[in-house]
This record gives C-alpha cells, sequence and structure tokens, in this order.
C-alpha cells in the first residue's frame, strides 16, 4: 500500500492502474494466484515510469560566468523596470545566468547563494515558465541551485495562463520567460517565529534585484510583479500547499524605444 501511495502522489500513476495493483495486492495477501498478473504489470512499470519519471531527468545548465562586460555601478546606473519585449527567444547561456544571479550557490561548502538569507536557511523556490529559450521545450521548469539545473514540472508553455492570473499584464505573455519566486515560510519562521515573514519577504527582494541587474549586464530586462491572484499562479504552477508565489519577472530583450 505504501508503494501505491508513493507513486499516486510522486509520480502521478494513473488511478485505474493503482486499482489495478491494489487489487493484485489483495489477491497476492489472499493466496490466490497471481504472479502472471504481477509479471505483467511489473513489465508495464517499467515502461510506464521510462516514459515519465525517467524522462523527467535535471538538465545541467551552462556554467554561469563571474566576470562580465558589464561593471556593477554601470548595472545599477541603468537599471530600469522594462515592461514589452521583443518576441525573440533567449539563450540557455542567458537563462542559466539569469537564474544564477537569483538563487545560484556561490559558496558550495556552506550552500551560500547570491542573495542573503537570514539564518542562511534559504526559503525561496525559483521556477522558470519558458515560452522561448534555446534548446528547451516550453514548459515550467524548477531551478536547482545546488546543481545549478533546472528539471521540467508542467509541460507546455503556460504564459497565457500567468498572463491571466497577473490581471492582463501584457509583458507577462510577451516574454519569452518568466521567472516566477515563491517562498516556503515555515524554513524560516520555525526559527524567527513571525517575525520570519518579514525576513521572507526581504529575502525575495534581495533575489529580484539581482535579477534586475544580470538583466541589465546581459542587454535584457525585466519588471518585478506582484498583482497576481495568488490561488490561481500556485494553480499553474501545482504548488504545494505549503508553498506560496511571491514574485512574478517577465524576462527578455526589450523593444526599443521603451
Amino acid at each position: 500500500m505504501i508503494i501505491v501511495l508513493f507513486l499516486q502522489t510522486f509520480f502521478k500513476f494513473p488511478l485505474s492502474m493503482l486499482d489495478y495493483f491494489i487489487r493484485m495486492y489483495f489477491h497476492a495477501k489472499m493466496g490466490v494466484p497471481a504472479v502472471k498478473e504481477l509479471v505483467i504489470l511489473m513489465v508495464f512499470l517499467v515502461f510506464f515510469l521510462e516514459g515519465t519519471v525517467w524522462a523527467q531527468e535535471r538538465i545541467s545548465l551552462p556554467q554561469p560566468k563571474t566576470v562580465g562586460e558589464m561593471s556593477v555601478e554601470e548595472a545599477i546606473f541603468r537599471r530600469r523596470s522594462v515592461r514589452a519585449f521583443r518576441d525573440e527567444a533567449l539563450t540557455l547561456s542567458e537563462l542559466s545566468q539569469v537564474l544564477f544571479a537569483a538563487q545560484g550557490v556561490t559558496e558550495k561548502t556552506r550552500g551560500f547563494r547570491t542573495a542573503p538569507s537570514a539564518g542562511a536557511l534559504y526559503p525561496l523556490g525559483l521556477y522558470a515558465v519558458v515560452g522561448k529559450v534555446e534548446g528547451i521545450a516550453p514548459g515550467v521548469y524548477r531551478y536547482y541551485p545546488e546543481e545549478h539545473a533546472i528539471e521540467r514540472v508542467i509541460e507546455g508553455d503556460k504564459r497565457m495562463e500567468l498572463f491571466r492570473s497577473a490581471l492582463y499584464q501584457e509583458s507577462i505573455q510577451e516574454a519569452p520567460l518568466v521567472l516566477v519566486f515563491t517562498a516556503i515560510y515555515e524554513r524560516t519562521t520555525r526559527r524567527y517565529g513571525e517575525r520570519g515573514i518579514r525576513y521572507v519577504h526581504m529575502e525575495v527582494g534581495h533575489a529580484a534585484q539581482n535579477v534586475y541587474l544580470e538583466a541589465q549586464a546581459l542587454r535584457l530586462a525585466t519588471v518585478a510583479i506582484g498583482a497576481f491572484r495568488d490561488e490561481e499562479v500556485a494553480r499553474i504552477l501545482q504548488l504545494p500547499q505549503n508553498e506560496m508565489p511571491l514574485y512574478l519577472m517577465p524576462v527578455g530583450k526589450p523593444k526599443s524605444g521603451r
């Protein structure tokens, strides 16, 4: 029974097959010959998992650069919020650099990241809603800082759904990439209590500013968006109940004159 719950919870196993699995389980417990059926089921499991779970391998991103062409001072001076983007794809290297700036690991021994975190507890999650990025299919990808890798958690272009959930702000549907910052507040509040909520909000501001400056250094643009329906964004990203969306940040090449 534990196996059944595991398959349904983590691998979205079909309920019809779960029902079959349960019946075979009880048949075996009752002494009914079910060896043939179980063998068939195990063969099916191999092919099913190969086509779903094993296919969701993490994609290693290009190594981020730590030396760029633009100084920090210039990036700060030029930083602007941009809401209009050209219909052009980003490169995988650009995606890599932006994700690293937001939450990348800069000290592997202690796991320190590019943005400061109260108590080094790191309550933030980061998702890349990909519409047009060279080399990867549209979908929602979760970023794993420790590995500097992404994993597709939802297939298909979700920008239009996010656009509607964000009160029809056109930058969401125009940009080839939308970053979504989330938070699991308990990671911080279990140490700092209610004060930890403030610390989480401060932290996402630090991370968002990193995205602003990195985008500027790459000749890209972004804008931090907080006006959206929380429940709708959580539904689109299929977030667990304890994970809340905080920021949407469309990223792309700015339209001239905007």
